[in-house]
């Protein structure tokens, strides 16, 4: 095994093409590894990762590890998670960032297990104690309500961060980087499971966690024809329709829509609740909105203390003025 050293990022590639996900953890990797003045690496998983790989050097990594396999093509668990244990332990990094996604919070504790370390999860900033390298983490805590400052102590210091946290690097395509290819054995009996068919999730518009503008509708909504309005008035400003875990829960709005803790998080420019009480779980998933404006008839309501802008009042006559007036202004 290696001398301990570098960081080590494991990416996401889809279609051959590197992940948002992975230019954002770059971002950060490349700001902790040049703290700590080693190299910045990055893990790449897939069938065909050529485009993925120069890419991944233009966005900040010194070196690409490609790890190719005809069963690392679509996503499973057991294929993945034996390559990235590979060539953790072969690379043996300092440091390893993963990005919090749908497979990166499946797959995060079970490689720190693998490996005999702990996990900082839902990590919202990265930063290290220059003094002796170690990796502090800052992650929302009681619901988000309060963060905590997790040191890690242990090799591999491994965090899961979370989406949308960081923003990427501009890519610089004259940047120079390793790309070295990673062989790993795997078999049909690998994985345990067989990716059958891959049935995918046909969204209108514009992607709810890449929209600068989201529209999100709660319990006070009443039901599921609400959300009509909130399509309309977020049509008319360019962004999407969201939810909290209250609306989706009742069946109101597919899954894909719902913000916070177990949800989504999102980083729009303009985030608009509507007969949203402002749980901490919902808050969790977008206090990083630049503006935040509220609508609710409960003066009291959570979602005031971090609204910029209020309106108190019922929703029924709220909303359509404020479509009406978007309407007009979009429109002249």
């Amino acid at each position: 095994m290696a001398d301990v050293s570098g960081v080590l990022v494991i990416g996401e590639a889809y279609q051959g093409q590197l992940g948002s996900i992975s230019q954002e953890i770059l971002a950060v990797g490349r700001k902790v590894a040049d703290d700590l003045d080693k190299q910045l690496c990055i893990g790449l998983l897939g069938d065909n990762l050529d485009n993925a790989s120069r890419d991944a050097i233009a966005y900040g990594a010194d070196v690409v590890y490609s790890v190719t396999s005809p069963l690392l093509a679509e996503y499973q668990a057991e294929c993945y998670l034996k390559s990235m244990e590979s060539l953790c332990r072969e690379t043996n990094p300092s440091i390893v960032l993963i990005g919090r996604t749908n497979e990166g919070r499946e797959l995060a504790p079970r490689l720190a297990f693998r490996l005999g370390v702990g996990l900082a999860q839902d990590c919202l900033e990265i930063s290290v104690d220059q003094s002796n390298g170690t990796l502090l983490a800052n992650r929302p805590v009681y619901g988000g309500s309060a963060v905590a400052v997790i040191s890690c102590n242990y090799t591999p210091q491994i965090a899961a961060v979370r989406p949308k946290v960081y923003e990427p690097l501009e890519p610089d395509d004259t940047r120079q980087g390793e790309i070295i290819s990673f062989p790993v054995e795997l078999d049909a009996d690998t994985g345990g499971s067989q990716v059958v068919e891959v049935v995918k999730e046909e969204a209108a518009g514009i992607k709810l966690e890449d929209a600068h503008t989201v529209v999100s509708g709660g319990r006070g909504l009443g039901g599921p024809e609400p959300f009509a309005q909130l399509e309309e008035l977020a049509k008319l400003l360019g962004g999407a329709v969201g939810a909290s875990r209250a609306a989706v829960d009742s069946g109101w709005v597919p899954p894909s829509y719902q913000v916070g803790l177990t949800g989504k998080t999102i980083t729009p420019d303009l985030y608009i609740t509507v007969a949203i009480s402002g749980a901490s779980q919902h808050m969790a998933g977008c206090s990083s909105s630049k503006v935040i404006v509220a609508i609710n008839k409960d003066a009291e309501a959570n979602i005031f203390k971090d609204a910029r802008y209020g309106v108190v009042g019922d929703w029924e006559k709220v909303l359509p003025a404020l479509t009406e007036t978007v309407r007009e202004l979009t429109q002249s």
